[in-house]
Protein backbone atom coordinates (compact mmCIF):
# COMPACT_ATOMS: atom_id res chain seq x y z
CA UNK A 1 0.00 0.00 0.00
CA UNK A 2 2.60 1.80 -0.16
CA UNK A 3 2.03 4.89 -3.18
CA UNK A 4 5.20 6.39 -3.34
CA UNK A 5 6.72 3.51 -3.94
CA UNK A 6 4.41 2.59 -7.53
CA UNK A 7 5.05 6.23 -8.06
CA UNK A 8 9.10 5.77 -7.89
CA UNK A 9 8.79 2.50 -9.65
CA UNK A 10 6.72 3.96 -12.47
CA UNK A 11 9.28 6.80 -13.29
CA UNK A 12 11.88 4.38 -13.50
CA UNK A 13 9.99 2.66 -15.84
CA UNK A 14 9.26 6.07 -18.08
CA UNK A 15 13.25 6.38 -17.82
CA UNK A 16 13.29 2.29 -19.20
CA UNK A 17 10.67 4.02 -21.97
CA UNK A 18 8.83 1.15 -20.22
CA UNK A 19 5.64 3.59 -20.69
CA UNK A 20 3.07 0.80 -20.22
CA UNK A 21 4.72 -0.57 -17.34
CA UNK A 22 4.93 2.97 -15.88
CA UNK A 23 1.31 3.49 -16.51
CA UNK A 24 0.45 0.27 -14.51
CA UNK A 25 2.43 1.52 -11.62
CA UNK A 26 0.68 4.77 -11.56
CA UNK A 27 -2.97 2.94 -12.37
CA UNK A 28 -2.49 1.52 -8.75
CA UNK A 29 -0.76 4.62 -6.86
CA UNK A 30 -4.21 6.56 -8.42
CA UNK A 31 -6.04 3.20 -6.91
CA UNK A 32 -4.34 3.70 -3.49
CA UNK A 33 -5.11 7.39 -3.47
CA UNK A 34 -7.61 9.04 -5.52
CA UNK A 35 -6.51 13.04 -4.97
CA UNK A 36 -2.72 12.23 -5.88
CA UNK A 37 -2.37 15.20 -8.32
CA UNK A 38 1.59 13.82 -9.03
CA UNK A 39 -0.04 10.42 -9.88
CA UNK A 40 -2.15 11.71 -12.79
CA UNK A 41 0.66 13.83 -13.96
CA UNK A 42 3.08 11.40 -13.91
CA UNK A 43 0.28 8.76 -16.23
CA UNK A 44 0.02 11.73 -18.40
CA UNK A 45 3.59 11.85 -19.45
CA UNK A 46 3.72 8.11 -20.01
CA UNK A 47 0.53 8.48 -21.82
CA UNK A 48 2.11 11.63 -23.76
CA UNK A 49 4.80 8.97 -24.82
CA UNK A 50 2.69 6.91 -26.38
CA UNK A 51 1.09 9.49 -28.34
CA UNK A 52 -2.17 9.22 -26.39
CA UNK A 53 -2.39 12.78 -25.88
CA UNK A 54 -6.38 12.68 -25.49
CA UNK A 55 -5.97 10.56 -22.59
CA UNK A 56 -3.08 12.66 -21.16
CA UNK A 57 -4.82 15.60 -21.51
CA UNK A 58 -7.34 13.58 -18.99
CA UNK A 59 -5.07 13.18 -16.75
CA UNK A 60 -3.37 16.02 -16.58
CA UNK A 61 -7.26 18.02 -15.83
CA UNK A 62 -7.29 15.79 -13.30
CA UNK A 63 -4.66 16.82 -11.32
CA UNK A 64 -5.64 20.65 -12.36
CA UNK A 65 -9.00 19.75 -10.72
CA UNK A 66 -6.75 18.91 -7.65
CA UNK A 67 -4.31 20.99 -7.65
CA UNK A 68 -5.33 24.37 -9.39
CA UNK A 69 -1.92 25.88 -8.47
CA UNK A 70 0.36 23.03 -10.14
CA UNK A 71 2.32 24.83 -12.43
CA UNK A 72 3.59 21.47 -14.15
CA UNK A 73 0.12 20.01 -14.56
CA UNK A 74 -0.66 23.46 -17.08
CA UNK A 75 3.29 22.90 -18.99
CA UNK A 76 2.62 18.95 -19.41
CA UNK A 77 -1.06 19.80 -20.59
CA UNK A 78 0.59 22.73 -23.11
CA UNK A 79 2.90 20.31 -24.50
CA UNK A 80 -0.34 17.30 -25.14
CA UNK A 81 -2.20 20.25 -26.93
CA UNK A 82 0.62 21.36 -29.04
CA UNK A 83 1.22 17.87 -30.19
CA UNK A 84 -2.33 17.54 -30.76
CA UNK A 85 -1.44 21.12 -32.93
CA UNK A 86 -4.51 22.78 -30.93
CA UNK A 87 -1.59 25.83 -30.59
CA UNK A 88 -3.83 28.54 -29.00
CA UNK A 89 -5.11 25.96 -26.35
CA UNK A 90 -1.35 25.28 -26.09
CA UNK A 91 -0.53 29.22 -25.77
CA UNK A 92 -2.84 29.48 -23.07
CA UNK A 93 -1.60 26.66 -21.05
CA UNK A 94 1.27 28.46 -21.01
CA UNK A 95 0.16 31.57 -20.00
CA UNK A 96 -0.87 30.13 -16.38
CA UNK A 97 1.89 27.90 -15.95
CA UNK A 98 3.98 31.75 -16.17
CA UNK A 99 1.24 33.57 -13.99
CA UNK A 100 2.00 30.52 -11.27
CA UNK A 101 5.57 30.48 -11.91
CA UNK A 102 6.85 34.04 -13.80
CA UNK A 103 10.62 32.36 -13.50
CA UNK A 104 9.60 29.23 -15.37
CA UNK A 105 12.23 28.67 -18.54
CA UNK A 106 10.19 26.03 -20.04
CA UNK A 107 7.17 27.73 -19.96
CA UNK A 108 8.42 30.55 -21.62
CA UNK A 109 10.49 28.43 -24.30
CA UNK A 110 6.91 26.42 -24.63
CA UNK A 111 4.41 29.46 -25.42
CA UNK A 112 7.26 30.41 -27.77
CA UNK A 113 6.98 27.57 -29.88
CA UNK A 114 2.97 28.37 -29.67
CA UNK A 115 3.39 31.66 -30.93
CA UNK A 116 6.02 30.58 -33.51
CA UNK A 117 3.22 27.89 -34.68
CA UNK A 118 0.53 30.92 -34.72
CA UNK A 119 3.20 32.34 -36.93
CA UNK A 120 3.56 35.35 -34.24
CA UNK A 121 7.43 35.02 -35.02
CA UNK A 122 8.18 37.98 -32.83
CA UNK A 123 6.19 37.44 -30.33
CA UNK A 124 7.92 33.77 -30.54
CA UNK A 125 11.74 35.57 -29.75
CA UNK A 126 10.43 37.00 -26.93
CA UNK A 127 9.55 34.47 -25.19
CA UNK A 128 12.71 32.89 -26.23
CA UNK A 129 14.52 36.39 -25.19
CA UNK A 130 13.24 35.22 -21.93
CA UNK A 131 13.62 31.50 -21.51
CA UNK A 132 17.36 32.80 -22.08
CA UNK A 133 17.24 35.16 -19.08
CA UNK A 134 16.32 32.97 -17.08
CA UNK A 135 18.21 29.81 -18.12
CA UNK A 136 21.70 31.20 -20.57
CA UNK A 137 22.53 27.64 -20.70
CA UNK A 138 19.08 26.22 -22.17
CA UNK A 139 20.11 24.85 -25.62
CA UNK A 140 16.72 24.65 -27.19
CA UNK A 141 15.58 28.26 -26.65
CA UNK A 142 18.49 29.04 -28.68
CA UNK A 143 17.70 26.71 -31.50
CA UNK A 144 13.73 27.70 -31.32
CA UNK A 145 15.12 31.48 -31.27
CA UNK A 146 17.39 30.56 -34.05
CA UNK A 147 14.57 29.47 -36.10
CA UNK A 148 12.17 32.23 -35.52
CA UNK A 149 14.54 34.51 -36.73
CA UNK A 150 15.28 32.19 -39.76
CA UNK A 151 11.33 32.90 -40.19
CA UNK A 152 11.69 36.82 -40.19
CA UNK A 153 15.04 35.95 -43.02
CA UNK A 154 17.41 37.21 -40.29
CA UNK A 155 19.58 34.53 -41.00
CA UNK A 156 22.73 36.04 -39.58
CA UNK A 157 20.96 36.43 -36.14
CA UNK A 158 19.76 32.41 -36.57
CA UNK A 159 23.48 31.42 -36.70
CA UNK A 160 24.89 33.09 -34.07
CA UNK A 161 21.62 31.37 -32.08
CA UNK A 162 22.74 28.00 -33.70
CA UNK A 163 26.55 28.97 -32.82
CA UNK A 164 25.11 29.00 -29.42
CA UNK A 165 23.62 26.15 -29.14
CA UNK A 166 26.39 24.22 -30.44
CA UNK A 167 28.89 25.70 -28.17
CA UNK A 168 26.38 24.52 -25.04
CA UNK A 169 26.07 20.86 -26.79
CA UNK A 170 28.61 20.07 -29.65
CA UNK A 171 26.74 17.17 -30.61
CA UNK A 172 23.52 19.05 -30.97
CA UNK A 173 22.60 16.96 -34.47
CA UNK A 174 19.48 19.48 -35.00
CA UNK A 175 22.05 22.71 -34.29
CA UNK A 176 24.11 21.86 -37.32
CA UNK A 177 21.27 20.84 -39.47
CA UNK A 178 19.46 24.27 -38.77
CA UNK A 179 22.76 26.43 -39.21
CA UNK A 180 22.90 24.86 -42.51
CA UNK A 181 19.73 26.21 -43.67
CA UNK A 182 20.61 29.28 -42.22
CA UNK A 183 24.10 29.44 -44.03
CA UNK A 184 22.47 27.83 -47.59
CA UNK A 185 20.12 31.08 -47.26
CA UNK A 186 22.74 33.39 -47.81
CA UNK A 187 24.81 31.46 -50.13
CA UNK A 188 27.28 30.14 -48.10
CA UNK A 189 27.12 26.76 -50.00
CA UNK A 190 30.55 25.26 -48.04
CA UNK A 191 29.56 26.29 -44.85
CA UNK A 192 26.34 24.29 -45.43
CA UNK A 193 27.81 21.13 -46.62
CA UNK A 194 29.85 21.07 -43.56
CA UNK A 195 26.96 21.88 -41.48
CA UNK A 196 24.37 19.37 -42.71
CA UNK A 197 27.78 16.54 -43.69
CA UNK A 198 28.51 16.66 -39.41
CA UNK A 199 24.21 17.08 -38.56
CA UNK A 200 24.59 13.85 -40.90
CA UNK A 201 27.37 12.23 -38.73
CA UNK A 202 25.64 12.74 -35.61
CA UNK A 203 22.51 10.75 -37.13
CA UNK A 204 20.48 13.43 -38.37
CA UNK A 205 19.91 11.50 -42.57
CA UNK A 206 17.46 14.50 -43.61
CA UNK A 207 21.08 16.33 -44.13
CA UNK A 208 21.94 14.43 -46.81
CA UNK A 209 19.51 14.66 -48.49
CA UNK A 210 19.89 18.47 -48.39
CA UNK A 211 23.45 18.09 -49.43
CA UNK A 212 22.30 16.21 -52.50
CA UNK A 213 19.65 19.13 -53.17
CA UNK A 214 21.69 22.35 -52.74
CA UNK A 215 25.32 21.18 -52.62
CA UNK A 216 26.21 19.48 -55.47
CA UNK A 217 29.74 19.06 -56.51
CA UNK A 218 30.75 20.48 -52.76
CA UNK A 219 33.80 18.54 -50.92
Amino acid sequence: NDVDAYIIRGISKKDLQDYQGAIKDYNKAIELNPNYANACINRGVAKNNLQDYQGAIKDYNKAIDLNPNYADAYINRGISKHNLQDFQGAKKDYDKAIELNPNYAIAYNNRGLSKHNLKDYQGAIKDYNKAIELNPNYADAYINRGISKHNLQDYQGAIKDYNKAIELNPNYALAYYNRGLAKNAINDKQGAYEDWSKAGELGDIDSYAMIKKYCIGIK
